[in-house]
């Protein structure tokens, strides 16, 4: 038996089969006579013409028995990513399906008049087309006619299409590669706590900011924590989308907007009594969501009448005082009214305050302003417009019904201008 020490790649081949066979089976004459058959195959010589080269082997590494390493051991249903070398995945492994990330139903396009589509069949170019929707909806694509397409994405597109060309036109449907060439613009409503409200075109890809400021900018009484997109689509649903846009910005977190489609409202939030103590209005005045400037009436000796001045918005008491620079000699900055509009009321509102003190940092009486707040520098005078606003009665039914009572004031009242004591 000292011949089975042969390599294995010189011995024939049936005769190793037949070699295992016995021993496996417990036949020790049928193994003898295998062993003989292999011994002899090992010594014979190999024929003229034949390939084999024993000598070829004589320097391979001995073989080694194959190593079985076993799969980890893994919970049911949550299978590794992936095997280790050498490994084999379990019995009854199924390769887990690649599902695409949920989709914002916001950050789909829907197609709309005006919009300009390109659509591609590959191996038919006589269906290729590219186009704009029509004031109907429709595209009319070649040899397949009038297509409606008004509300459908872009994938509705290329199965809308597919079907048509395989059940008109060819035995199977096709493929069909549909691309937005051109977008169209985006007509909104901007409605709530904006200076402006009302209807704005605005240009593809704009968002929610964008919006805001075509409007205007916020009001002071805008509470940008919540800011409302709503959007209506053509089978009646309608979508809603809640935003926070003033809390990214003071903590610094990223944020991104999803780009307006025309028709959505955007519906600017009035911020309630009782919700506003975490809320800095001064920080929301200043950023690029409110109305950059401020426009602050004044009422002054220096000037005879009603003048104005711009400030930034977030701008306060003592950044007028500063802008108007009252002669101290003529004007007594130690009481200054500060008048405002109330939309609740509809009345004006009176708020003496002393003017050196807010210039020296007392910050009880350096509020912030409002655009359309009316400042009055003078003792006297402030006496003179306290008395005609108390004799009026009637409420102001909106700001500006508040400007031209002082409008009407300054212009029919020639002696209020008039030097007097006391200023």
């Amino acid at each position: 038996m000292q011949q089975l020490g042969t390599p294995l790649a010189t011995l024939g081949v049936s005769a190793a089969v037949l070699l295992t066979g016995a021993i496996a089976g417990g036949q020790p004459a049928i193994a003898q006579t295998a062993a003989v058959n292999l011994a002899q195959a090992g010594e014979a010589e190999p024929e003229a013409g034949d390939a084999t080269n024993t000598d070829a082997f004589e320097d391979d590494p001995p073989l080694r028995d194959w190593q079985f390493t076993p799969a980890p051991d893994v919970a049911p249903g949550t299978p590794p990513l992936t095997f280790p070398p050498g490994t084999i995945p379990p019995r009854g492994y199924e390769t887990p399906p690649i599902e695409p990330p949920p989709t914002d139903p916001f950050e789909v396009y829907r197609l709309g008049i005006g919009d300009l589509i390109g659509i591609t069949v590959p191996n038919f170019p006589e269906f290729n087309f590219q186009g704009p929707i029509n004031i109907e909806g429709n595209v009319v694509m070649p040899i397949l006619g009038t297509i409606p397409l008004r509300g459908l994405t872009l994938r509705e597109v290329e199965e809308k299409i597919s079907f048509e060309l395989g059940n008109r036109f060819l035995r199977e449907r096709p493929e069909v590669v549909v691309s937005l060439a051109g977008p169209r613009l985006v007509l909104v409503t901007v409605v709530g706590e904006v200076f402006e409200p009302g209807y704005y075109e605005l240009p593809p890809g704009a968002d929610v900011v964008d919006a805001i400021q075509f409007a205007g900018g916020s009001r002071r009484d805008a509470d940008l924590r919540s800011v409302v997109v709503r959007r209506s689509l053509l089978d009646g649903d309608t979508l809603e989308q809640e935003l926070d846009l003033i809390t990214p910005l003071q903590t610094g977190e990223s944020f991104e907007l999803s780009s307006l489609q025309s028709g959505d409202a955007i519906i600017v939030d009035r911020l309630e009594v009782g919700n506003d103590d975490d809320y800095d209005r001064i920080f929301a005045s200043r950023s690029n969501l409110s109305q950059a400037e401020i426009n602050i009436r004044v009422l002054d000796y220096s000037v005879s009448g009603l003048g104005s001045i711009r400030l930034q918005n977030g701008a306060t008491f003592a950044d007028a005082i500063a802008a108007i620079s009252p002669d101290p000699d003529q004007a007594d900055l130690g009481h200054v009214a500060l008048i405002r509009f109330d939309p609740e009321q509809g009345r004006a509102v009176r708020q003496v305050l002393n003017g050196r003190e807010a210039l020296m940092g007392n910050r009880t009486q350096d509020v912030p302003l409002q655009d359309n707040d009316v400042i009055i520098v003078g003792r006297t005078l402030v006496a003179r417009v306290s008395y005609a606003l108390n004799i009026f009665t009637q409420p102001f039914r909106d700001v500006l019904g508040f400007l031209l009572f002082f409008d009407s004031l300054t212009e029919s009242a020639d002696s209020l201008f008039q030097p007097g004591g006391g200023r």
